[in-house]
């Protein structure tokens, strides 16, 4: 149900790791790259399983006349295969790709701007910190959190671009990064870009809502659907259709039903349209939210998750499409 990509071939120029688990790839359209806007994204066709499905990476640095798009993807041990798949590209590698879209663009109105990226999410961020960087009278300064330095790109790239304005995070030595920091830098005017894990980017949300500063100044984009909960197979019962059904640990909820010929309707399968959304009729264990569609009040009230992302941990469910099958 994915309508609005326009696809074309294209030709992986070259690869190249850039960090422990991180692959960068240079990609060629055939028909030539199309301008875009830091924060934009492609989508790009992976095989999973032998089945066609569809991921989005964010294009790292900025537009440049002729050049190659270029992405980089973090290998998840956890992946449903989305990552292995791109891993197994080389250069000359033949891909699909759509054209390039942008749903976290960074705006020029502001004077202050505070840059968040935790791990891979760093990939839209990298543009943003160039583009700003160089516009006299922006007042940029980036966080940068990651595990170690060695899974971390862009460090040199970025120590270049803002000098001592870049601050650096290593959880391993570390620990947990305190959220509450952030307010120590920013102020009411200040404009705040996020992108990086859930786990993260919920927390910088709850700071944020907190704080005495306009939330529309909070702007994120969502990095893949990571949860609170490692993946786990479970069981799925939907007594309208009187069928049960086993999720493995390296598929959705959605991609079980669709297997299993229940219809849902669905979009953007990031966790944040709710197209998807089923409702909860009970459930065991905990209700894993990946979502960026539900506010935390309504995570916490349990009635419906997005079949997309969401997922069960230690427990099984029971949910109710509202849509007959085929």
């Amino acid at each position: 149900m994915r309508y609005r990509n326009t696809w074309e071939e294209a030709t992986i120029e070259a690869a190249e790791q850039v960090a422990v688990n991180v692959m960068q790839f240079k990609i060629r359209p055939k028909n030539g790259t199309q301008k875009f806007t830091v924060g934009a994204h492609l989508d790009v066709s992976v095989l999973i399983n032998d089945i066609p499905e569809i991921r989005s990476y964010s294009l790292v640095g900025s537009y440049a006349p002729h050049a190659p798009y270029t992405i980089a993807v973090k290998r998840l041990r956890q992946s449903r295969g989305g990552s292995q798949y791109m891993w197994s590209l080389k250069a000359g590698s033949k891909i699909k790709i759509s054209q390039p879209t942008n749903h976290f663009e960074l705006g020029f109105g502001a004077t202050d701007y505070l840059l968040i990226a935790g791990g891979i999410g760093i990939t839209p961020v990298v543009g943003m910190a160039q583009q700003l960087a160089d516009r006299p009278g922006k007042n940029v300064r980036m966080l940068y959190l990651g595990q170690s330095q060695a899974e971390m790109p862009f460090i040199e790239t970025l120590q270049e671009v803002l000098g001592g304005r870049l601050t650096l995070h290593y959880s391993d030595d570390e620990g947990f990064y305190d959220t509450a920091q952030i307010l120590e830098l920013t102020n009411e005017k200040t404009q705040v870009y996020l992108c990086g894990p859930i786990g993260l980017m919920n927390a910088v949300r709850k700071t944020w809502e907190e704080s005495p500063f306009e939330t529309t100044n909070l702007r994120y984009e969502t990095f893949g659907a990571s949860g609170l909960f490692a993946p786990q197979k479970f069981i799925v019962t939907i007594p309208r259709f009187k069928k049960q059904i086993e999720v493995q640990e390296n598929e959705t909820l959605l991609h079980a039903l669709e297997a299993a010929d229940i219809d849902v309707m669905y979009d953007c399968k990031k966790g944040e349209c709710g197209l998807c959304q089923v409702d909860i009729l009970e459930y065991s264990g905990d209700i894993d939210h990946r979502d960026f569609f539900f506010s935390e009040a309504e995570k916490g009230e349990n009635k419906k998750m997005c079949a997309c992302v969401s997922r069960v941990a230690n427990g099984n469910i029971t949910i109710d499409t509202a849509y007959r099958g085929k």
